[in-house]
């Protein structure tokens, strides 16, 4: 224990030395950060006002924009911060804070993935038991499942971390703090620490991808029982999670599925993992969801109502042939 509190911050080496580039950089990820959290608030806010979205699959995607939102908040306000500095600090604390928080978020996020993957299969293969198999009981425990599952995953890293020694050098060449940049810190022999780690996150997200795939296949194949209506908003469902399922878990795949180690690109894929993907996830909801859509349309146009248009329906009977009568009224 004395030896770690040799080291009580480290220095982070950032995405660029240059001070012109981080200023781009700021200005981008910023704009970015403002898209993510008004996105997924937006799918939130639309679900829980919603009443036509009452369904299992909205009730995970509420919370799959829930977790999207909070995950990037792990991340991407101090990087934005680091950006405006020359010299990037973080506290030891801080750090093993942001290492808990950015794997429970991020793995509550790769079971919730799962849990949407069975709630398509049961809708699309067993659709006359939807409703019975994915109760409101379920669904709950499945949500809890996920965070549990997510939270253990965390808990696993820094229970690790904290049992090994910092006593310098204490220079991190990263914006953030993740198990392989953490472990080349490390004044010990950390070869089974390395594989402990890949295990933990390599082995378990190619298992959870293939899974998926897997799953995702046999929903595919059993599309032909359906209409061809039915074929069409499964195809778009299905393709939008696909979408999301890539986006999240090959980036983790090439980070960890590899010796413990760390490699200039990782820099990058880090960056979409963390900040990119969860601005597009509510961007591939909510453009190939028609439900969606229209609850966000129905949602914008009773919020135009209230801030001034009124509207009034006659009885058809007092208008003959005119089913209703609608005019502008006093502004409230």
């Amino acid at each position: 224990m004395e030896q770690r509190n040799n080291v009580t911050e480290f220095v982070l080496l950032g995405l660029t030395q240059s001070l012109q580039g981080q200023k781009i950089l700021f200005a981008v990820f910023l704009l970015v950060y403002v898209l993510t959290m008004a996105g997924n608030l937006l799918i939130v806010i639309t679900v829980v006002l919603s009443p036509a979205l009452d369904s299992p699959l909205f009730f995970f995607l509420g919370y799959l924009s829930f977790m999207d939102a909070v995950y990037s908040n792990t991340v991407t306000p101090h990087m934005m911060i680091d950006l405006l500095h020359v010299r990037k600090t973080i506290s030891f604390q801080a750090c093993m804070t942001q290492l808990f928080f950015e794997h429970f978020f991020g793995g509550a996020e790769i079971l919730l993935l799962v849990v949407m993957a069975y709630d398509r299969y049961v809708a699309i293969c067993k659709p006359l038991h939807y409703l019975t198999i994915m109760n409101r009981r379920l669904c709950v425990q499945l949500l809890l499942l996920a965070w549990a599952g997510g939270f253990m995953h965390a808990v696993s890293h820094i229970l690790f971390i904290y049992s090994l020694p910092f006593c310098g050098p204490n220079v991190i060449d990263h914006f953030m703090c993740d198990m392989y940049p953490l472990l080349k810190l490390i004044c010990t022999d950390t070869y089974f620490i390395g594989l402990t780690v890949v295990t933990n996150d390599g082995v378990i997200c190619v298992a959870i991808f293939t899974t998926l795939l897997i799953s995702y296949g046999v929903i595919l194949h059993s599309l032909k029982n359906l209409s061809q209506e039915g074929r069409r908003k499964a195809l778009s469902t299905c393709g939008s999670h696909i979408m999301v399922v890539v986006l999240f878990f090959v980036p983790c795949i090439f980070l960890y599925v590899r010796p413990p180690s760390t490699l200039p690109i990782d820099k990058s894929l880090t960056v979409f993992n963390t900040v990119i993907t969860p601005m597009l996830n509510p961007l591939i909801y909510t453009l190939r969801n028609a439900d969606m859509k229209n609850a966000i349309t129905r949602l914008w146009t009773r919020k135009q109502h209230k801030l001034g248009i009124r509207e009034i329906y006659v009885p058809r009977s007092n208008l003959c042939s005119m089913n209703c009568f609608m005019f502008r009224g006093n502004h409230e």
